[in-house]
């Protein structure tokens, strides 16, 4: 009987909360691991990265688009090094994700070294690099695996190290194990048969006809995707890699129960950045995602009842139910869209217990289709039916993030939805999260809504408003005041607690951590964090209470030297263009100290401090699915400011700006948060004083 009717175990010695006990360099340097790493086919071989682990070389796969991954087993912490090609590659900073592991690199020239602490998924780029033309490196470290005995085991169909051109078609019965060193390219059919496992540290490669600038991924064909299950039953993927190329939906379900997927790894990449949905239901569920990664370029998980295509008469189909599936420990990124959307515009079809738990959200995508993108969407306005219920979402940490949550639908209901100690763990989100519709009984306890003070959330058309309480050891922490240099001693407290049994972990974002509430710390230098020369340092508070239930709190602390005066007179205004305009925000800084500075806006443009040099956003980035305008981006400035009268310039572009993001409350763009010493992250709220085109 398959596995999966008896899921494994929560591993907690997988990793000790994957990498938790994440040592100084110096500690982790000497080789205690067993490694075990594997020779890859020259065909999928890249050097655009070279890694090496505790020394050892590990073959680097190019997956698709400008993704790259390397898979290894270990039983114990490592030391890896990343080269790149590009000596210059690292020039403006270096990101090792997910946050709560407190990573930061050395680094020298091209060469990135870092300690992990045991078997977890990483993923590094450089700041700010996270959507589809990223270049990002994958970093699996497998717990080490006992390889099955073939002289034992005759029936078990076998794949070898090398290079595998074939569809694997399971059989009612199989056991189909792929080796480290195997790479198969096409497609696991799980069509219409029982009692399947598929294991091992493989990877599978599809790449498919489909046609790149039209939707044909939704097809439900064998072939068709990288896995496929039809109508299947007591299924368990465990260990294997998943790519895909082609603009097809990545994993696919159609009336299938009793599944089961650990430790997989699942990677989507196309040019067009669309239609690479990383999990999708359509009918079925009893699924369990357990210790797996998912990298998409679409939905991350979506549930829907049927999908055969996009003409309205089929789209009204109504679908099976959706039920029963459990997502936990597992880390998601995505360059567009959702990370878990439920229903579509027209579509009819019940969905019940899905309960998410234990995850990172690296990434949502920016932007929206016809309604902003969110953690989670459930939009079938207009006319959806169905009803939804009991969902319920359990330490969730978001890190670049869009929304919290977008949930619309008239008719029938949605009831039952929680969000339970979901963290902002360092930035905002971009827009409001909506909830619209028959739409009740949803409940955030301990959620952060937008990661800033103030924040608000849009109740719409009849819908209930959420409700809200703290029950989580939450709070924040203090730092020594004043303006911080590089080799000064800063003491850190954690805000008192009416409980007296937590448990207290810092990790400074230079790599190092300490234990208790009240710690002091030194930083080396004034590059922060992510190693781009800024000064800003992203520390966080993990608190764990007595009954387990844990908070995280982070602030952005400035080293830097000197510190910027006071100005009472704004600078003078810059020639901009004919299309730019101008805002000059007087503010007041209450205490000397670093300040963080966050622009959101929808066009191109700068932000800067009194006369210090602008930074300028990200390049514009259109909506989809027909949506007007740009998505949202943020741009941060960080600098140490003397007490006293400052100015922030923002030069956009007007003609391209959106006059506020879809479904948002922000009644107009741009928005400047400001954070600071004893400061949490807030609208700086002084009124801008308007220049138009010169």
């Amino acid at each position: 009987m398959p596995h999966c009717l008896h899921p494994f175990p929560p591993r907690l010695a997988l990793a000790l909360l994957l990498f938790a006990a994440l040592l100084p360099l110096r500690a982790a340097a000497a080789p205690v691991s067993q490694i075990r790493t594997y020779a890859l086919p020259a065909e999928v071989r890249s050097t655009h990265y070279r890694v090496s682990i505790n020394g050892r070389h590990a073959d680097v796969l190019h997956a698709a688009t400008g993704y790259y991954l390397v898979n290894f087993e270990v039983d114990g912490p490592v030391t890896i090094s990343v080269t790149a090609e590009d000596s210059h590659f690292w020039d403006r900073g270096v990101e090792v994700q997910p946050m709560r592991l407190g990573i930061r690199p050395v680094r020298k020239g091209a060469t990135i070294t870092f300690p992990v602490a045991g078997p977890g998924k990483l993923t590094i780029a450089r700041p700010g690099d996270h959507f589809a033309d990223a270049d990002m490196l994958f970093v699996f470290a497998n717990l080490r695996e006992t390889r099955p005995d073939l002289k034992k085991d005759p029936q078990l169909r076998y794949f070898g190290p090398g290079l595998h051109r074939e569809n694997i078609d399971a059989r009612s019965g199989d056991r189909i194990y792929l080796d480290g060193g195997a790479v198969v390219l096409g497609s696991l059919n799980v069509w219409q048969v029982k009692n399947v496992r598929v294991f091992g540290q493989g990877t599978i490669v599809y790449d498919g006809p489909q046609d790149p600038h039209t939707d044909e991924g939704w097809i439900h064909k064998p072939n068709w995707h990288c896995i496929v299950m039809d109508q299947a039953e007591n299924i368990e993927i465990d260990g294997i890699t998943c790519i895909t190329r082609s603009r097809s939906w990545q994993i696919q379900m159609r009336d299938s129960r009793h599944i089961g997927f650990y430790n997989i790894k699942a990677i989507g990449g196309n040019p067009n950045d669309a239609n690479q949905d990383g999990m999708d239901w359509l009918g079925g569920g009893d699924t369990t995602v357990r210790n797996s990664f998912f990298r998409a370029s679409d939905d991350v998980f979506a549930l829907q009842g049927n999908w055969d295509g996009y003409d309205l008469d089929l789209l009204k189909v109504p679908g099976h139910n959706v039920t029963n599936i459990t997502i936990e420990d597992t880390v998601t990124s995505t360059s567009i869209s959702n990370t878990v959307r439920v229903a579509w515009p027209q579509k009819t079809f019940n969905s019940a217990h899905f309960h998410m738990s234990d995850v990172d959200v690296l990434h949502t995508g920016f932007g929206g289709c016809k309604v902003p993108f969110a953690f989670f969407e459930l939009w079938a306005d207009p006319d959806g039916h169905g009803r939804h219920e009991d969902y319920s979402f359990r330490d969730i940490r978001l890190e670049d993030w869009y929304s919290l949550l977008q949930i619309r639908q008239p008719a029938p209901e949605i009831r039952d939805i929680s969000f339970v100690d979901v963290w902002a763990m360092d930035g905002s989100a971009m827009v409001s999260p909506v909830v619209l519709g028959d739409v009740a009984d949803v409940r955030l306890d301990d959620a952060s809504l937008q990661g800033f003070a103030d924040a608000s959330l849009d109740v719409q058309s009849g819908a209930a408003a959420p409700s809200r309480s703290a029950g989580s050891p939450a709070g924040g922490f203090v730092y020594t005041p004043g303006l911080l240099k590089p080799g000064q001693s800063i003491r850190f407290e954690a805000a008192a607690q009416e409980a007296s049994a937590f448990r207290y972990e810092w990790l400074f974002g230079d790599g190092t951590r300490a234990f208790g509430r009240t710690v002091t710390h030194t930083f080396g230098d004034a590059q922060g964090t992510l190693l781009d020369g800024s000064g800003r340092y992203r520390v966080l508070l993990h608190r764990t209470g007595a009954a387990g239930r844990q908070s995280w709190a982070s602030q952005s602390l400035v080293v830097a030297a000197p510190a910027q005066k006071a100005q009472r007179v704004p600078p003078p205004p810059v020639h901009a263009g004919d299309t730019m305009r101008r805002s000059t925000i007087p503010f007041h800084v209450p205490a000397d100290g670093g300040y963080s500075f966050t622009l959101l806006t929808s066009t191109k443009g700068s932000l800067a401090i009194d006369d210090l040099a602008p930074v300028t956003t990200p390049k514009p980035r259109a909506q989809v699915c027909g949506a007007e305008g740009n998505a949202v981006q943020p741009v941060r400035v960080s600098v140490a400011l003397r007490k006293g009268e400052h100015h922030l310039r923002v030069e956009r572009d007007s003609s391209l700006e959106n006059a506020a993001p879809p479904g948002s409350s922000v009644a107009e763009l741009p928005l400047v948060l400001w954070e600071g010493p004893s400061l949490p992250r807030q609208v700086l709220k002084p009124v801008a004083v308007e220049s138009g085109a010169p």
